[in-house]
């Protein structure tokens, strides 16, 4: 399945604008995804919001792109959030939440 991203301008008026879930509700209907059982990664606050309004199991914080700002401005906000370095520790975050070992590199 291709990922799915948002394509309107955050706070954007419509059905679609960031911290909206509509675009993950749809990709939900489309797909069958369980969003329960699903992650949202990102580097903005907006992102996390997103993905709690959608109800994913958990909202990552990514400290690359504007991730670190986000950390440093943010810092009451992202408290509900897992807070990683980069791409690959959110992948390995996520696989032992899960209780699966992630490969070594």
């Amino acid at each position: 399945m291709p990922p799915k991203r948002c394509t309107a301008h955050p706070g954007q008026a419509g059905r679609g604008g960031k911290p909206s879930p509509q675009f993950l509700f749809d990709a939900r209907d489309e797909f069958g995804i369980d969003l329960a059982r699903s992650y949202l990664i990102g580097d903005k606050l907006i992102d996390l919001e997103c993905g709690w309004n959608a109800g994913v199991r958990a909202s990552i914080l990514v400290r690359t792109g504007y991730g670190a700002e986000t950390e440093r401005k943010q810092a009451g906000p992202i408290t509900r959030a897992v807070v990683v370095d980069d791409l690959t520790a959110a992948a390995d975050w996520i696989l032992r939440s899960l209780d699966i070992q992630p490969l070594n590199r």
